[in-house]
């Protein structure tokens, strides 16, 4: 079981081999000889393969020589003793392999050729359908054990730069757990300098890959390593990569600072905070590859998780494109698109993961909750499912999935079905719609079980829930104690801010009060109750928000009315990108087919400096150009175009003026 929580090393292209196997697969045997080959390079391979089966020692040649057929015919259908027989006969391969390097002076040139030859072998295991886990994991293990870590180890300062990068590369296939964890006692410094010299070769995208696929392993290991990792300049390493544009060295970026949010504990996230992590995670998060942009998206969810850091956070931006991701993909169709996360994550990374599922975030528990239901149909496959009662899930993925937030209560709740849970009483979005039964379980879920039942004798429903006064609660449902009272009310305008209106909201007033602030939804029910609609709004005076719809907060008064002068010439119906009052240095606009990670990385330099940016995340429709967006244009001191290659071809023969280049014309 302990090899199923091991987290899966990334292929050299991550990506599921989905080949078709012949229908014998199944019954080969484990040795199988290659055709195309010499006479004497055939009896050379079959003589490597009867020594290591019989435990004797090959020649180098013969080990360089040796078929690998076997692990490329193993599939999902192979059958317990095929996989047996692959982990004895290439664990003794990499016995030969230690026993060779140890004795070797490395003069001839051979020990870089038996370094990749072993990297060939662990990245064909992982590749394996269903098996590869516990083949892999086997062969690492067994790489520890026979001293062959420590020789990577001492080869990461080696002169030999072909040498030492063979080392490394291996060493990027191998860092499961227990390997971590002996990297860390034995040799961190080692691995980290290699890996940050790696990084800094620009002209080598396998350096770029090895170096940030080292780094993104040793994020995952605990709070200590990760802020040794950081000082050593791991961290500062993997920020410069996320520049370049090579698929798999970003999915190493994006996949080291999520792990190091998970591990890294509250210090360590403001170091990220310090070196504008959050920025950062926005071009990776606004790729166009699934698996950079999920992990870029966990990473800025388990960092708004931390209150202490929220404000900076949400200033980047980046927190608006998680819901986008989890709105678009399939939890099981996602778990299969990457040998990456195909396997799952470990115990102690989904235990780590846990808390955000208790986040005051509404996007950071839909990615966490997503996450989970991920996790769940992999762990199912596996037999595993114990695990999210041991790591302590089962409550908080129930709290979850009877929410009323749509988004996470659905996967919580299809993640509870798959673990074979019960699934708890679901609270609907649309709040004004609740019944009294329902009003009592959003009772008891907030903490306030033992008065639930004064809420049922009051008949209390969703709509006059939502319009309860601090009154009612102390002389009709009896809540004396006033800080009881204040925590009620906390939790009451968090309901409010997260309820759906649409029932009620024809003319989405609610949109327009968020566009003002995410806290002026408070106000929605008590405007729409007043007879606010989209006509009445534009004559409406500050007596009449204050007496008639109840908003005591004077500057919340002002800033509704301010927002509605600025709103005279758009449609009440559009929620606004930027706040009316909010000066924009920069407006920068892109195609998206093939402008945006530019477009992201522009925007993130310029934040850098200072300025303040507007980047458009949402796809428009030929000749949709909507007015806020052009109003986020007028409100831009500077307008930036990037021109990538054919930017400007649908602009040619453009005669009624719907490209959007034509339509900036304010």
């Amino acid at each position: 079981m302990a090899a199923q929580q091991q987290r899966q090393t990334v292929t050299s292209t991550g990506i599921f081999n989905h080949e078709k196997h012949i229908s014998t697969a199944s019954s080969q045997s484990s040795i199988t000889i290659a055709k195309g080959i010499s006479k004497s390079s055939m009896i050379s391979a079959a003589s490597a393969v009867n020594q290591l089966m019989n435990g004797m020692r090959p020649a180098e040649d013969e080990l360089l020589s040796l078929p690998l057929d076997d692990l490329d015919l193993l599939c999902a259908k192979s059958n317990p003793q095929d996989v047996d027989r692959a982990i004895a006969k290439y664990s003794n391969f990499l016995d030969s392999f230690v026993e060779r390097l140890k004795a070797n002076d490395y003069k001839n040139g051979k020990a870089p050729l038996l370094l990749n030859r072993v990297n060939e072998i662990i990245r064909k295991a992982w590749a394996v359908p269903t098996h590869g886990h516990e083949l892999g994991y086997s062969l690492c293990n067994t790489l520890r054990t026979r001293g062959g870590l420590d020789l990577l180890m001492s080869n990461c300062v080696a002169s030999d730069k072909e040498l030492q990068f063979s080392s490394a590369r291996l060493l990027e296939q191998c860092l499961t757990t227990e390997n971590r964890a002996h990297v860390v006692e034995h040799g961190l410094e080692k691995v980290v300098n290699v890996a940050c010299v790696c990084t800094k070769n620009a002209n080598s995208v396998d350096h770029s890959r090895v170096g940030t696929g080292i780094l993104e392993h040793l994020f995952k290991h605990s709070e200590g390593t990760c802020s040794d990792v950081i000082r050593l300049g791991g961290l500062d390493a993997v920020l410069f990569e996320c520049r370049k544009n090579d698929i798999e060295t970003l999915r190493h970026c994006a996949g080291a600072l999520a792990n190091l949010s998970l591990y890294g504990g509250a210090e360590n996230q403001e170091a990220m905070i310090k070196r504008k992590v959050p920025m950062w995670l926005f071009p990776l998060a606004f790729h166009n590859d699934d698996n950079i942009k999920y992990y870029a998206c966990l990473a800025i969810a388990v960092l708004v998780a931390n209150k202490e850091i929220e404000a900076a956070v949400l200033k980047s931006g980046t927190l608006d494109l998680v819901e986008p991701f989890v709105t678009s993909h399939n939890p099981y169709e996602f778990a299969k698109s990457n040998l990456a996360h195909a396997h799952g994550q470990s115990k102690n990374w989904l235990e780590r993961l846990v808390p955000v599922l208790s986040s005051k975030r509404e996007e950071a528990r839909n990615l966490a909750a997503f996450h989970f239901c991920m996790e769940a149909g992999i762990k199912k496959q596996q037999g595993n499912t114990e695990i999210f009662r041991a790591i302590g899930a089962i409550e908080p993925l129930k709290k979850v999935a009877s929410c009323p937030n749509a988004i996470a209560s659905k996967y919580a709740a299809q993640a509870l079905r798959l673990i074979g849970e019960e699934i708890p009483h679901k609270l609907s979005q649309q709040v004004p719609l609740w019944s009294t039964e329902d009003v009592r379980e959003w009772v008891k879920q907030i903490g306030f079980a033992e008065c639930a039942q004064n809420f049922v004798e009051s008949r209390v429903d969703g709509d006059l829930l939502l319009q309860l006064t601090e009154e009612n609660l102390k002389e009709d449902i009896g809540l004396t104690n006033g800080i009881r009272r204040r925590r009620f009310t906390r939790e009451l305008q968090n309901l409010k801010k997260m309820a759906d209106y649409s029932s009620r909201d024809t003319g989405n007033l609610n949109s327009f009060l968020q566009s003002i602030g995410q806290e002026f939804s408070i106000y929605t029910y008590s405007m729409l109750n007043a007879g606010v609609d989209k006509d009445s709004i534009r004559n409406l005076s500050e007596d009449q928000l204050l007496t008639e719809c109840g908003i005591t907060n004077s500057i919340h008064r002002l800033r509704i009315l301010d927002a509605i002068k600025n709103m005279q010439h758009n449609q009440l119906g559009s929620s606004e990108n930027e706040s009316p009052d909010k000066s924009l240095d920069v407006f920068v606009s892109y195609r998206r087919s093939n402008g945006s990670q530019l477009a992201s990385l522009l925007k993130v330099h310029l934040q850098l400096r200072g300025f303040s940016v507007f980047i458009d995340v949402e796809r428009l429709e030929a000749g949709k150009f909507d007015n806020n967006l052009l109003q986020s244009i007028r409100q831009a001191k500077h307008f930036l175009l990037v021109l990538t290659p054919k930017a400007l071809e649908r602009c040619i023969q453009d005669s009624e003026c719907k490209d959007w280049v034509h339509r900036v014309s304010c």
